[in-house]
């Protein structure tokens, strides 16, 4: 039953959503995510600077990094890859340049409608836009619950799946013990709230990243002579043009489409959550800075295990098995033995940061149903633990569907939502490029601009500072950023 109820809403209409309305925020914001590219790296380099008693917009990257790179850059892109043959990379690729702009708006509206709590913290995500954006707090609670089932719940299941079997593929540990210790270890970042969990994020992230993209790297290098087909193999049987993968063209779309959800999480509703905890100057550069987030996500981390994999030899067409073996052995094909350690050590630490990051997706948006309620909290970080064991022993297939079951509810009502508040998300984009325009270099939110929007005062004062305008140009006007 559920491999039904799966086939139907994530072959289906998740693709709809996915590029269909992602194809439509593109197409309508000017290709918003290539106009900016450039100026992602100047955002990314801005958002180094820290804030006093709040977190950085790069910690709020580094927290949303923690999510989207995990075990879908590996077990999911070897799932795609199997099922799918090369081409699913081709529609991951697509998934992931329509998903920037789906990302950018989400994370933009985010911050926008973020809320300060009790303990001068900021809380936000798609729940409190829908509120007091579309002033329905129904739907938000519907929104809410989707968040917490999905990745309280589901994903942690299958992150911690995915470690568990690698550690027991690679090193023999049976996959009972190992999902112990991952749930003590993680119980006790827990503890410590969104402070502990960035600070975790913070030191492991880069490092988790710069050694998978180094070591992948260097396999790609060996072989770089083997590239430029390698790369014209997967664009000709994206389309059914390769003969050895004609048959899979519809597999191709379908797989790509959804393991490039899962690994990237665009559009998902996920990361406007952590997105909306940075202190920034204005909502705009925090959408920015996570559309370049899904770039790395997908372009560099997804595309290098992909390469890695068609590369090594290893793989075949009609290949069985689950990806993170395929990972695992196509690395071990090239460097040796030591390639199934490196991808089992590599795994761990995605999955231990995602699982935190996918825990404060819960958390944030379990508040936003009950309020403060501590022993409903206490309740919560239980029933995670409980749960990550439960993934780590359970079959992949049912841990796999059950997610695809809600990650595809969760893209439905978000996707809505960011439709009907795409006015609201292209006026504040208008008010960021005006001040660009008129030469100032880190434009600022007034919230007096926009005195027709439910929005937090605390967190949006009215007048703020003006910015400055670089030598010769004047600031953007008032009628220009209200437009």
């Amino acid at each position: 039953m559920l491999e039904v109820i799966n086939d139907f809403l994530s072959g289906k209409v998740l693709i709809v959503l996915i590029v269909g309305l992602g194809s439509y925020f593109t197409i309508r914001s000017r290709f918003v995510q290539f106009r900016h590219f450039l100026h992602m790296f100047a955002v990314f380099r801005d958002s180094l600077k820290s804030s006093a008693g709040q977190l950085s917009s790069f910690q709020a990257l580094m927290l949303s990094l923690a999510g989207r790179v995990g075990a879908g850059n590996i077990a999911g892109v070897g799932i795609a890859v199997t099922l799918g043959g090369p081409g699913a990379v081709f529609w991951m690729w697509v998934t992931a340049l329509v998903g920037m702009s789906s990302s950018f708006f989400e994370c933009s509206l985010g911050q926008l409608y973020k809320r300060c709590d009790a303990e001068g913290q900021f809380r936000g995500g798609p729940s409190y836009y829908i509120q007091h954006g579309l002033q329905k707090r129904w739907l938000g609670m519907i929104m809410a619950f989707l968040l917490l089932i999905t990745f309280g719940f589901a994903f942690n299941g299958l992150q911690a799946h995915a470690v568990t079997h690698s550690l027991n593929n690679a090193f023999g540990f049976d996959t009972t013990y190992t999902g112990i210790g991952l749930a003590v270890l993680l119980g006790l970042v827990f503890i410590g709230g969104i402070k502990r969990i960035a600070k975790v994020a913070d030191l492991l992230v880069p490092v988790k990243t710069l050694a998978y993209i180094g070591v992948t790297l260097y396999v790609i290098v060996l072989q770089f002579d083997q590239v430029p087909a390698m790369l014209t193999t997967i664009v000709k049987s994206a389309f059914g043009l390769d003969q050895a993968f004609g048959g899979l063209i519809g597999s191709a779309i379908v797989m790509g489409v959804k393991r490039g959800v899962f690994a990237n999480e665009a559009g998902l509703g996920s990361a406007p959550n952590v997105a909306a905890v940075a202190s920034v100057e204005h909502p705009v550069a925090q959408g920015v800075i996570q559309a370049f987030s899904v770039f790395l996500d997908t372009f560099l981390i997804c595309t290098c295990t992909a390469l890695l994999i068609l590369l090594s030899g290893f793989y075949t067409p009609g290949f069985e098995g689950d990806g993170i073996a395929l990972t695992q052995n196509s690395l071990a094909a090239v460097v040796g033995d030591w390639g199934r350690i490196f991808i089992s050590v590599a795994l761990s630490l995605f999955v231990f940061t995602s699982i935190l990051y996918n825990y404060y997706l819960g958390e944030n948006n379990l508040r936003f149903m009950v309020g403060e309620n501590r022993k409903v909290l206490i309740g919560y970080r239980t029933l995670v633990l409980v749960l990550i064991f439960w993934g780590a022993i359970e079959n992949l297939g049912t841990v796999f569907a059950f997610a695809d079951i809600t990650m595809t509810l969760l893209a439905f009502v978000n996707l809505i939502a960011l439709f009907l508040l795409f006015k609201v998300g292209m006026r504040i984009l208008r008010d960021y490029d005006d001040q660009r325009s008129a030469g100032i270099k880190v434009p600022v939110f007034d919230s007096s601009k926009f005195p027709d929007l439910d929005l937090d005062r605390k967190a949006w004062p009215a007048n703020p500072s003006a910015p400055v305008a670089a030598p010769g140009k004047a600031p953007a006007g008032v009628a220009a950023a209200q437009r």
